[in-house]
């Protein structure tokens, strides 16, 4: 059994080791969607778009895929200053929000834009198997509800255990608080269903690393959401899943976790060349 927590500052992602910085090029606002697609909802058309940030003189790279985070309510696509220049291409991505749309759109938006990078990436020299899911809080929960139900991807013809790994900063495992209020449930209602991490528990799924700040500084129940799904996943027999607790920070715990993600890629990268 591995159960992992951190009581100490990491050190900043600047400071880690490393190579020759590779050029970078980024392009920005691609739809994901179709032509179609777009042309028949305007809102799909204005906020259904991502940008791929790339090294250009690196072959075969790793990608990862970020969603913002926000509620699913707010948020706006970004490239995470400390995943710049490190070697892989980071895909950022937006997609619609309530209360313009509810769910599933929330979903079936974060699966077109992961098929469009399987699809796209090796345009810019991107490995198509080296493909990471990652987001903080309402990102992270759109990450891990691709990886671990597999419908969403599999609209795409895309098999979910395709994906690399799964790096969630702060996910809501049970069904997520924006999607509760959509049927009036207030917030500290927990509900498990099919719109949560915990009802899609398995033992195969990618490499998992669940993150979250420190359990009396999250928000509500979110490190204990975290090590449920830590401890559903190890009686179903699944050994690919590590949970991360970063003393002293609340919510907005990206500056402990992104040092330990790169790390982690870093490895996934030096282990496939």
């Amino acid at each position: 059994m591995k159960r992992l927590f951190l009581f100490f500052l990491l050190l900043p992602a600047a400071s880690l080791l490393r190579a020759q910085e590779p050029a970078y090029s980024t392009l920005s606002a691609i739809p994901y969607y179709s032509e179609t697609v777009r042309a028949s909802d305007a809102y799909i058309a204005q906020r259904c778009v991502l940008d791929v940030y790339y090294p250009t003189d690196v072959k075969n790279f790793l990608t990862v895929v970020w969603f913002h985070g926000g509620g699913l309510s707010g948020g706006e696509k970004h490239i995470p200053a400390a995943l710049k220049k490190q070697g892989f291409a980071v895909v950022a991505v937006n997609y619609r929000l309530h209360p313009q749309v509810a769910a599933p759109a929330y979903l079936e938006d974060a699966a077109a834009a992961v098929a469009w990078v399987f699809n796209h990436i090796a345009e810019y020299g991107g490995n198509p198997d080296a493909i990471v899911l990652s987001g903080h809080s309402a990102g992270a929960y759109l990450s891990g509800m691709l990886g671990l139900d597999k419908r969403w991807l599999q609209t795409h013809r895309i098999d979910a255990d395709r994906i690399a790994a799964l790096f969630l900063l702060s996910a809501q495992t049970i069904t997520h608080y924006t999607i509760r209020s959509e049927r009036n449930i207030p917030d500290k209602q927990p509900v498990v269903d099919e719109y949560a991490l915990l009802y899609h528990v398995r033992p195969d799924t990618p490499p998992i690393y669940l993150m979250t700040g420190d359990r009396e500084l999250e928000m509500l129940g979110r490190y204990e959401e975290n090590a449920y799904l830590w401890r559903m996943l190890q009686l179903v027999g699944n050994r690919q899943t590590t949970l991360y607790e970063f003393d002293g920070y609340g919510h907005g715990m990206t500056a402990p976790a992104f040092p330990l993600m790169i790390a982690a890629l870093r490895k996934q990268m030096n282990n496939e060349q």
